[in-house]
């Protein structure tokens, strides 16, 4: 029992230490600056989760202390202290559960708020000048062009949508209206793309829009404190029970026990009498 109550108290130690690193983690996360590295940032003013890095940072520091009352509690095996704190981090951990419950819900939304955003910008040539030259450099990195297609430019489609197909691409097997697939590229007709002295009449267009890049870049922030949040929910709940079973070890280890012999050479076990 007392090598069991040994590894007992090693493993509370262990998770109150993890629970303290989870809460500084929390802090940092916190007080990052993930949503402004968001391409076209000022698209997505209205969809801004700042209350969840709030809610971080909150949290994260009241973990940090609480962290150091449990290692300290765990470490001195002091009861009334191990209770204190399996209490305190219960309650932090339903408060945390009703605070961050509105970013799943911004999670389930998000997609569709997304593409009301993407329709009230479009046409992207009358788009605020900001945004076109983000997105452009967003198109020439990652290969893509508009933000549902690349008729979101109507005709007035930028350097950074044009591509060039492979060799076997060049010559597609069949054309439908005024647009060819060619692998990752498309092949425009003049209709969609009037010709200039300086473009030819027909042009190869990255067929990916960049709408799913952008969605990946906003839900990458509340992806990330939603699984720091469920991390902390995990070990804050072994954390409780290993400080509860520690902190009610008198409920749950045997009383010690006395044998006698009786005058039949029968042997009795009977507790043994308390001091108190």
């Amino acid at each position: 029992m007392a090598r069991c109550r040994s590894y007992l108290r090693g493993l509370a130690i262990c998770v109150t230490v993890l629970l303290l690193v989870s809460g500084v983690v929390m802090i940092g996360v916190g007080f990052s600056s993930i949503e402004g590295n968001t391409p076209v940032a000022e698209l997505f003013e209205q969809l801004s989760t700042s209350g969840g890095l709030m809610v971080l940072k909150v949290f994260g520091l009241v973990t940090v202390v609480l962290s150091v009352l449990g290692v300290c509690a765990t470490s001195l095996h002091h009861k009334p202290l191990l209770l204190l704190f399996s209490g305190l981090i219960f309650v932090e951990f339903v408060a945390l559960m009703v605070v961050a419950s509105p970013l799943v819900q911004v999670q389930a939304q998000m997609d569709g708020a997304v593409d009301e955003v993407f329709l009230n910008v479009t046409p992207l040539h009358r788009a605020e000048r900001y945004i076109q030259s983000e997105l452009s450099k967003l198109q020439a990195s990652d290969s893509c062009c508009g933000l549902r297609s690349f008729e979101d430019w109507e005709n007035q489609l930028p350097v950074s949508c044009f591509c060039k197909p492979a060799v076997s691409n060049r010559q597609p097997s069949s054309q439908s209206g005024n647009v060819s697939s060619g692998g990752s590229c498309v092949l425009v007709g003049s209709d969609l793309y009037p010709p200039t002295s300086q473009v030819s009449d027909r042009l190869w267009v990255h067929s990916e829009p960049c709408g799913p890049i952008l969605k990946s870049y906003l839900s990458f922030p509340i992806k990330l404190r939603i699984g720091i949040i469920s991390a902390f929910t995990t070990i804050a709940m072994a954390a409780v029970a290993l400080c509860l079973a520690l902190g009610l070890e008198e409920y749950w280890t045997p009383p010690p026990v006395e044998t006698t012999v009786d005058d039949f050479d029968r042997v009795k076990y009977q507790p043994k009498p308390s001091l108190t």
